[in-house]
């Protein structure tokens, strides 16, 4: 029940959450910006010297959240910390970037829990509380829902979606939803009770966590009763298996279940860990609840992490991108840079990227053949379509709400490609990220774009933007039925479109992938640890999964795995949890 408890608190993750950062004038042009026209090349141009020594205790491959969690919490346990980034911007897959007086989140929009404090906020809330960091946030309560029964607001609460059933549903429909209330939300407290900076990965664990939060633990196992205790047994079991034991037959309530689990990890019920779905109807669906839009953009997440890891002595070097990982007397001892400079790592090197990027940058001869056997067979999540816009909001209505969902056909279901489309517009709540009067808007097919389609594609060929043109019509489709009349594409001053090889070559992912798919219930995420010594990994190919929260929670294991229980337990101590 510890694991269980793990992976409800971390493994919840929307795929709706963009994130992104508050104006810095030394950023003003990210990457990515360049890059989702695919008309210009990245930065490659190296930096010839990195701040300091070119050694550390612990260097980090990649300024991914995972990365920056990782990284701050080395710096705040009084490590001498490198971060090295490939691109000229950090941030990863969740960076902001500027074009024209637009600021556009490249990732992650939806949050909730996240100014949270104390054991059951939010794993990045969490790190940001341990590094001093605050950020500032809009709060709302609904997103537009555009599915084949009709459109409407849907709003998180106990009692609001209720009014949505009896309208779109049937009577059935809110009789079956408010049975799985019932029977979900109780399971609650035990899905919340062990904070993420408790993890660690090693046998400290026992002292850090189990230990520690035993009697909360035990506390809410008894306020569950029997009935609630033996539910709570299935939180590590597919959340399908709750709905089918509920006997819940509703297809409208089957397919908002499915579609929640898809927003949250990419898959849907039968694919999910009850545990993320009931932390998720935690958040949502108990009263008081909100969500939440970070102002100035996701990236104000991104700058406050690298501020709090530069307040503890970390640093971090742009443009410094990783060869390979330099490997003696078969233990990682640092890494080597494009430019040929060796960096040094005098406790441990971890990688930020994927399993599969990560696999790369190791010498062959080095790899056990079980380890190498194990990446290359793991199943990966599809690729992304995007759709960046700037337009002016005039003829566009003023209570237009910052989330949009639309559902092209249930039968197809939700992780069918060019079926379900997820608008963002976050000038909505935060006006300084367009120029006055203007709205930013970022359109994406998430984790359904299949990447076999574009292999091979010459991005400067007449295919290729072809491709791009006929691939990108089903978002700009999904825009005009959430703008509205009022909208003209040719009135858009800012139009970018990102493919899977977008993805593949600026944010380097391997075939642009969204990360690991792996289902509840046929296999688990990777440990944070490898068969190299003093090599390891956070982010979204390790426990637990995918999504802002989980890398947050990756990045903060493995930092309080590379310190010895004490500190760990001191910093715990520190934050109050």
């Amino acid at each position: 029940m510890v694991l269980a408890s793990v992976q409800g608190l971390l493994q919840w993750c929307p795929l709706l959450s963009p994130l992104k950062c508050a104006g810095n004038p030394k950023r003003e042009r990210a990457v990515l910006a360049r890059i989702s026209t695919d008309d210009s090349p990245p930065s490659t141009q190296e930096k010839k010297s990195l701040p300091g020594k070119p050694e550390a205790d612990v260097v980090v491959i990649g300024s991914g959240i995972a990365g920056l969690c990782c990284a701050g919490l080395l710096a705040r346990y009084n490590q001498d910390v490198l971060v090295l980034e490939s691109h000229d911007q950090p941030g990863g897959a969740a960076h902001a970037f500027d074009i024209k007086g637009y600021r556009f989140d490249s990732g992650p929009s939806l949050f909730s829990g996240f100014q949270a404090r104390g054991p059951q906020a939010n794993p990045l809330a969490q790190v940001l509380d341990a590094l001093g960091e605050y950020v500032p946030c809009a709060n709302y309560d609904s997103w537009m829902v555009y599915i084949p029964e009709g459109d409407f607001l849907s709003r998180i609460g106990p009692t609001e979606f209720f009014k949505d059933l009896e309208k779109y549903a049937s009577p059935n429909a809110v009789q079956e939803w408010q049975k799985l209330l019932d029977a979900v939300l109780p399971m609650s407290a035990t899905a919340m009770a062990l904070p993420p900076l408790s993890i660690r990965g090693d046998l400290g664990v026992l002292s850090t966590a189990a230990a520690r939060y035993a009697p909360s633990l035990l506390k809410s196992f008894i306020q569950m009763g029997p009935q609630g205790a033996i539910g709570a047994t299935k939180l590590l079991r597919p959340f399908s298996e709750i709905i089918d034991s509920l006997e819940l037959k509703d297809p409208f309530i089957r397919n908002w279940v499915d579609l929640l689990a898809f927003l949250l990890a990419g898959v849907k019920s039968n694919g999910i860990l009850s545990a993320e779905m009931v932390y998720m109807f935690a958040e949502w669906y108990k009263p008081g609840c909100s969500l939440e839009y970070p102002l100035h953009g996701s990236g104000a997440i991104v700058d406050a992490l690298i501020r709090g890891m530069q307040k503890f002595g970390g640093r971090i070097s742009l443009r410094s991108h990783v060869e390979k990982i330099v490997v003696e007397n078969g233990q990682a001892i640092g890494v080597q840079l494009r430019s040929g400079q060796f960096v040094r790592a005098k406790k441990a090197v971890v990688s930020n990227a994927s399993m599969w990027d990560t696999l790369g940058l190791l010498p062959e001869d080095v790899i056990p053949k079980s380890y190498s056997d194990r990446v290359k067979r793991t199943p990966q999540c599809e690729s992304f379509m995007h759709l960046h816009l700037g337009f002016d909001a005039e003829g566009v209505c003023e209570d237009l709400g910052i989330h949009h969902i639309v559902v092209n056909n249930w039968e197809r279901g939700v992780d069918a490609d060019q079926n379900v489309v997820l608008l963002s517009v976050p000038s909505v709540l935060s006006p300084d990220l367009a120029p006055p009067g203007k709205h930013v808007l970022h359109a994406y097919t998430p984790g359904t774009e299949p990447y076999e389609l574009w292999e091979g594609l010459d991005r400067r060929s007449a295919e290729y933007k072809k491709m791009k043109v006929e691939r990108s019509e089903v978002m700009w489709r999904a825009v005009e039925r959430v703008l509205g009349p009022g909208f003209s594409r040719d009135k858009c001053e800012v139009k970018l479109i990102g493919t899977p090889l977008t993805h593949q070559r600026f944010l380097r992912r391997n075939r642009g992938t969204y990360g690991p798919a792996i289902q509840a219930g046929k296999g688990s995420f990777p440990g944070h640890s490898t068969p190299i010594p003093h090599l390891f990994c956070c982010g979204d190919s390790t426990f637990p999964g995918i999504g802002v929260p989980a890398v947050a929670a990756s990045g903060a294991i493995v930092a309080n795995t590379l310190v010895s229980v004490s500190q760990h337990s001191e910093l715990l101590d520190a934050i109050g949890i």
